[in-house]
């Protein structure tokens, strides 16, 4: 069984464990501000411990009413008899499973530490951001590749003064601003709501973070410089589901015709004629009419303002604008379905998606580096890592290079109590070979400075990692699920599972325990024959034939070694088994109807061959059956040996302060 198997099979264990009853004794056992609420042979088992894992399996079903505390902590109880057990047995000094641990420990912690600090932040952000749409206004400075980013600096500050010095913004947008859509909208961008496209994180950050009449700080993107300036703000639109009818302007004419045939067509609609079908016969846009006008869901700032704020403003599903002007002509818009914005545990995963694929993402993890650096007194030496690239010799930049050794035993920064040296720096060159080599073009000290920052990053992280057990209790209550949990399959696979299955003897005897449990229902004994397509005409004499005979003289007569048009394979089942047969009279020689197979265009039909008759199942019929019985009777004995062994003593007060 797989490892991820092991800790399935701890959450099922809570479920379904065994429900027999265990002794309670009283105690007053108290560790601060968190009761120990029962020991097993004299180790603590907390309150927060057990809230916890009751809480987490329970999830809404957590009530903790008496019975539901009453029957988990039956079940606890046990897990931690066999966990005791376990150790006992020096399950945990066993290298594989300290291995798998460790292993299970990396896998968590790497992904742990960026959805603690990284993701589950950006998904908070982003989620509040999407409750409100920002009018902004927006000047922009593009820095083509290869220009002098000074020069475009100098006239993104000259835009500022002009606007800190009361500029009316339309102005000074179309004077300085190189955006395209200056010349349309002089600047002003209108309604938008986050997420803002790649690259453009520190628009949504000003955006989402100046007062109304505010203009912020010169920006940078890959674009170049930016100001923005927010107007205003309103509770987020969300989407709407819409149809439409329009009435096309053509260029070079005046509206007026447009105009009269929407306004006839608004007055059909009055009169109670349905939207779809006057779309279907008049609406002009070819790619909706035909399916009654529908245009499908569209946030803002996706059409022009009028359309936008025409759709938005109906209050109703099914209710529909007065006609509405647009460039290309006039519109009636009907509303379908209104969606706002949806719980945040709707649209969680794909807005972590997006995130993961944004820029800010990385920029958050460098936010993280930097604040793990200060909390833990990062300290550097420059000198000395200088002094060591210039002793990188020709074959840095290729796979020849070996680490030189050359003062390895140097500190090159410590983080905490931690420090790294020289040596652990060339290890980590040296298993970077890949990116030495793709990046040669650069040089050495500007691969082995990058590296280095790579390397700085790696420690830092792991320096992180080992904190979290102290840091953040979810995690230690985690790691300590993955750890029984180990240790608790090895257990029961030991002591259960294997002598279950093993164990022949003890087998056969427990199933003269329970003899006559195990049943056959009425069985019909069947030949399923399959024709090929090519022997579909000779299906009727095949049919005939194996009414009367057996399977073997049926094969006989209608194959040969050239001839293979027809299989037949022998099944048993039971009553209520199989939906074709159930339909059929249950005699000897009854036939099915002929059912062609799709997909090969085989004829497919069975014949009854033998009815049998209700009755106890053999060993061998009944064997896996019998070892889930027989595994369940060892566990049984098993958990009562380990209560005789290990005594549990239960704080009464705590456990009666649980319940409510």
């Amino acid at each position: 069984m797989t490892s991820i198997n092991r800790v399935l099979f701890v959450l099922m264990i809570f479920v379904i464990g065994c429900k027999t009853p265990s002794t309670v004794s009283t105690t007053t056992s108290t560790s601060g501000n968190d009761p120990v609420l029962f020991t097993v042979d004299g180790t603590p088992v907390n309150v927060s411990e057990f809230k916890y894992i009751y809480t987490k399996t329970n999830a809404d079903k957590a009530d903790f009413s008496k019975a539901s505390v009453d029957e988990y902590l039956d079940l606890y109880k046990k897990f931690k008899l066999k966990v005791a057990r376990a150790r006992e047995m020096q399950l945990d000094t066993i290298p594989s499973l300290i291995s798998e641990l460790a292993g299970y420990r990396r896998q968590l912690a790497d992904s742990y530490l960026i959805d603690k600090e990284v993701t589950n932040k950006l998904v908070s952000e982003l989620y509040d951001r999407t409750q409100q749409d920002v009018d902004i206004s927006h000047i922009m400075v593009s820095v083509p590749v290869g220009t002098d980013t000074a020069a475009a600096l100098i006239k993104i500050n000259a835009a500022r003064q002009k606007l800190m010095k009361k500029g009316n913004w339309s102005d000074v947008a179309m004077e300085y601003s190189d955006d395209k859509s200056k010349d349309k909208n002089k600047g002003h961008i209108g309604f938008v709501t986050a997420m803002f496209p790649k690259g453009f994180y520190a628009l949504e950050n000003a955006s989402y973070n100046l007062k109304v009449g505010e203009i912020s700080e010169v920006l940078k993107t890959n674009a170049g410089y930016h100001l923005v300036k927010v107007n205003s703000r309103r509770p987020a639109r969300g989407k709407m589901e819409i149809a439409h009818i329009l009435a096309r302007t053509k260029k070079g004419e005046d509206d007026t015709k447009a105009k009269a045939k929407i306004d006839k067509l608004y007055l059909n609609l009055k009169s109670g004629n349905t939207f779809e079908d006057i779309a279907k016969a008049n609406s002009e846009d070819a790619q909706s009419a035909s399916k009654g006008g529908y245009i499908g869901h569209f946030g803002i700032n996706q059409y022009e303002a009028d359309f936008e704020e025409a759709a938005f403003s109906l209050q109703n599903d099914g209710d529909f604008s007065k006609p509405v002007k647009s460039a290309i002509g006039w519109h009636i818009i009907k509303r379908i379905e209104k969606e706002g914005i949806q719980p945040l545990k709707i649209v969680k995963a794909g807005l972590q998606n997006k995130i993961k694929n944004d820029p800010r993402f990385t920029l958050s993890q460098r936010s993280m580096i930097t604040r793990i650096k200060k909390e833990n007194n990062f300290r550097s030496n420059p000198k000395m890592l200088t002094e060591y690239i210039t002793k990188l010799d020709s074959n840095f930049l290729n796979f020849k290079w070996k680490p030189t050794g050359y003062k390895s035993a140097e500190t090159l920064f410590t983080i905490g109590s931690d420090k790294a040296t020289i040596a652990e720096f060339e290890t980590f060159l040296s298993e970077s070979s890949r990116l030495r080599i793709q990046s040669a073009d650069k040089g050495n000290e500007a691969v082995a400075r990058q590296l280095y920052s790579d390397f700085v990053n790696k420690e830092c992280m792991g320096y992180e990692e080992k904190q979290l057990e102290s840091k953040y209790p979810d995690f230690k209550a985690l790691m300590r699920e993955y750890e029984e949990g180990i240790l608790l399959f090895e257990a029961t696979k030991m002591e259960v599972w294997d002598k279950a299955s093993q164990d022949s003897v003890g087998l056969a005897e427990f199933f003269k325990t329970v003899d006559g449990k195990y049943k056959w229902e009425k069985r019909a004994a069947v030949t399923l024959y399959s024709v090929k397509e090519a022997g579909k005409n000779q299906v009727d004499a095949i049919r005939a034939f194996a009414k009367n005979n057996k399977k073997e003289q049926v094969l006989a007569k209608f194959t040969s070694k050239d001839n293979q048009i027809l299989t037949a394979i022998d099944r048993t089942f039971e009553k209520g088994r199989n939906e074709v047969l159930d339909k059929l009279t249950w005699a000897p020689g009854t036939l099915s109807a002929n059912e062609e197979n799709r997909r090969n265009k085989s004829i497919n039909f069975m014949k009854v061959e033998e009815i049998l008759p209700a009755g106890d199942k053999s060993l061998n019929e009944a064997r896996g059956y019998v070892v889930a019985d027989y595994q369940d009777e060892l566990e049984k004995k098993w958990i009562e040996e380990l209560k005789g062994k290990f005594p549990i003593v239960i704080n009464q007060t705590a456990l009666n302060n649980l319940i409510k």
